[in-house]
């Protein structure tokens, strides 16, 4: 999925940039055809220059792109590992708060039991007369 998401972006990058190339220039005025200002050969070398900038360019995006996309993984990664690490330590806070619960509990029982001073005595059977 992510390999797709990358090969959109960078398909949309590549798209915009072919995009913002500048057409050539067409020729309206006499002079501009002769074959002495311009030959078929430098227009040829022209535009095999302007689609190798335009190759560049996009390769570049591209680049930027997948930059940008890993520094997000990166980030996202970074922030679910310190979530974990936060649950982790709230767990055993709470694990802890509950032992300390039951010890408290524990205590207060066998500190009653000790100061409890009335002692089950058997009373004695009543006289049959």
């Amino acid at each position: 999925m992510k390999k797709t998401i990358a090969t959109l972006i960078a398909g949309l990058f590549a798209t915009a940039a072919f995009a913002q190339t500048p057409a050539p220039a067409a020729a309206t005025t006499p002079a501009a055809t002769t074959p002495a200002t311009t030959t078929p050969a430098a227009v040829k070398a022209e535009a095999k220059h302007d689609k190798q900038a335009a190759k560049t360019e996009a390769k570049a995006d591209v680049t930027d792109a997948k930059q940008a996309v890993n520094a997000d993984v990166k980030e996202a990664k970074a922030d679910a590992k310190a979530a974990k690490a936060d649950a982790k330590e709230a767990k055993a806070s709470a694990k802890h708060a509950k032992h300390a619960k039951r010890k408290a509990k524990h205590h207060a029982v066998k500190k009653e039991a000790a100061t409890d001073t009335t002692v089950a005595t058997a009373a004695p059977a009543p006289a049959v007369k």
